[in-house]
């Protein structure tokens, strides 16, 4: 491998700070023709030389955002900022930037060193004119400035660029190599090399890994991050593999329904995650929810725990994430205990057992050293540092419609009754909400006013949070004692007296104006 010192593109770096920004993302927002908004107003700010990794689930976005960096989609709003530079409309080509994508997209025909050679020889550079006989530059007599040409790299500028790469990547001596014979880490390598060697600013790494298996996979990742911190250029690296963020990146941004859940540091994103979705995404976690007393203190499971968080109000409803391995297991009798259960199922995960433990009110997933039999009475204890408190994040469902009859109001698609004691008309402007915990889900669609399916379902202690995608490409959000499968098809039920519908004034109105419009 190239000495540490080795940096691509020092001419740019030349003089820059090391952590000032090189990718911005302002305000974009992607909306397909189907009317579906995978991106919605992201704002993102990536520095010089970071190894960032965009993760969440498949369908969030976080491919399409990579898309619009790289210039092949363009955002239906907003803006991209390459070094202070708005590229939103400058085309692929013209960016400095290269991608690798998960499938290698090598030319059979071709060996190891003409694919990576490929982009080099149909790519020109700036140079000066030169005279034929002496080589000296053409001066230009008006200006007094060397007249400036482009031109082709030569034979030997491409064999020296080349065999570097191959270097960088592991692969010294592959060259004359034909790409069928090479494993799947190997294929991907020359992959990687054929984007370096064109000396991009910004990598950008689609779920490269995606089709190595494990092994492989755990060996590229420690190559990928060495190869980072060698060259010194900007990687951004789109996956849903959790460990793989993890271990490799800077930073972290994860994304859900198109829209930045949490950024920060792995180690950040992992100890205090922002909200239940990044804490049950970011590795195995037990999700409650509780109340503040006060400062310092959380109730949950019947009982008060120190933690230490404060700047709740008082009684304030909260979540909390406590995960597997901050929790102390002890036999019971042991007095050492904040909780008692019963140990439900025991796993041994090689170096560590995990556990589900029943208490009164919630069942606990712990990992210890220690082993204890199914059936054993056991003693939970769980430290103030173990307990990441998250102030609770939107519980109702709000949406700028229209009045569509003498009592019903349009909600996602659906004509729902609601207690109209203000006198509201039909194609009147209104805000309808709805908390979480007033809609009814029911397994019969016929029996609801709308049908959807279940996207997610997350546990949170005594209840499940769910989203439901409605037919009319909706998101509908439901606290529900019932436990549902992803894409279990449901019906939408929602009493009048819960449907609060408030006439639109100001901003409001205009946002409804469409919606009124359809209503009429």
């Amino acid at each position: 491998m190239a000495e540490k010192s080795v940096k691509f593109d020092e001419g740019a770096q030349k003089g820059a700070l090391k952590f000032d920004k090189i990718i911005e993302v302002r305000n974009i927002t992607k909306t397909f023709d189907d009317g579906v908004t995978v991106v919605d107003n992201m704002n993102l700010s990536i520095k010089r030389g970071d190894f960032v990794t965009l993760l969440g689930p498949s369908g969030c976005g976080k491919t399409t955002l990579l898309r619009m960096i790289a210039g092949f989609t363009s955002p239906t709003s907003g803006k991209i900022f390459l070094e202070g530079k708005d590229v939103t409309d400058l085309p692929p080509h013209k960016r400095p930037i290269n991608t690798v994508f998960q499938k290698y997209a090598l030319f059979p025909h071709l060996n190891v060193f003409k694919n990576i050679a490929f982009g080099l020889k149909l790519k020109k550079i700036p140079d000066v004119k030169r005279d034929r006989k002496t080589g000296e530059p053409i001066i230009d007599p008006q200006s007094g400035n060397h007249i400036e040409v482009s031109r082709k790299f030569t034979k030997r500028e491409i064999e020296e660029k080349v065999n570097r790469v191959l270097g960088l990547v592991g692969l010294s001596g592959y060259g004359h190599r034909d790409v069928s014979s090479l494993s799947g880490g190997q294929q991907q390598r020359v992959a990687i090399a054929r984007a370096l060697v064109l000396e991009p600013k910004v990598l950008l790494l689609d779920e490269p890994l995606g089709a190595l298996d494990l092994k492989m996979r755990k060996e590229m990742q420690f190559e990928l991050k060495k190869m980072h911190d060698e060259l010194g250029i900007t990687f951004i690296y789109v996956t849903h593999d959790q460990e793989e963020a993890l271990t490799m990146s800077d930073k972290v941004v994860v994304i859900s329904d198109g829209v930045i859940q949490q950024m920060g540091t792995p180690k950040k994103i992992y100890d205090e995650p922002a909200n239940a979705f990044v804490a049950n995404f970011i590795g195995e976690s037990n999700i409650l929810t509780g109340e503040m007393p006060e400062d310092y203190k959380v109730r949950f499971c019947g009982g008060v725990f120190k933690c230490e968080d404060r700047g709740f109000e008082k009684n304030e409803k909260v979540d909390l994430v406590v995960r597997p391995e901050d929790i102390f297991v002890f036999a019971a009798g042991s007095g050492k205990g904040q909780l008692t259960g019963a140990v439900t199922s025991v796993v041994f995960k090689g170096t560590y057992y995990e556990m589900n433990v029943a208490t009164a009110e919630y069942e606990f997933t712990v990992q210890s050293t220690e082993s204890f039999a199914v059936g054993s009475r056991v003693e939970l204890m769980i430290k103030p540092d173990g307990i990441h408190i998250m102030k609770k994040t939107r519980t109702v469902n709000e949406t700028i419609t229209a009045v569509d009859g003498e009592n019903t109001v349009d909600f996602h698609g659906g004509s729902f009754e609601f207690v109209n004691s203000a006198g509201l008309e039909k194609g009147d402007r209104v805000k309808v909400s709805v908390a979480f915990d007033k809609i009814e889900l029911t397994d019969d669609e016929r029996d609801g006013v709308i049908g959807g399916n279940i996207g997610q379902s997350l546990y949170k202690g005594t209840y499940y949070q769910v989203q439901v995608y409605t037919d009319d490409d909706d998101d509908i959000y439901v606290d529900t004692a019932d436990e549902w499968d992803i894409d279990d098809r449901v019906g939408i039920v929602i009493k009048p007296e819960d449907l609060r519908v408030e006439k639109c004034e100001g901003e409001e109105e205009e946002q409804a104006e469409t919606a009124a419009e359809e209503a009429q």
